[in-house]
């Protein structure tokens, strides 16, 4: 099972994207479904993240 974790960003909302190393992102309303992200297609997110700034 993994840690799932929220951005910093969110503070105490409820409502966010949360992170599970190694196995995806999901709706933090929605936390029985996941969308799997490959190590590879997040770190190619991030850098498309950072560079976008």
């Amino acid at each position: 099972m993994s840690t799932w974790r929220k951005s910093s960003y969110s503070a105490d909302q409820q409502d966010c994207v949360e992170v599970g190393r190694g196995v995806g992102i999901r709706d933090s309303k929605a936390p029985t479904t996941h969308l799997p992200l490959s190590d590879k297609a997040w770190s190619a997110f991030l850098a498309e993240v950072k560079t976008s700034r």
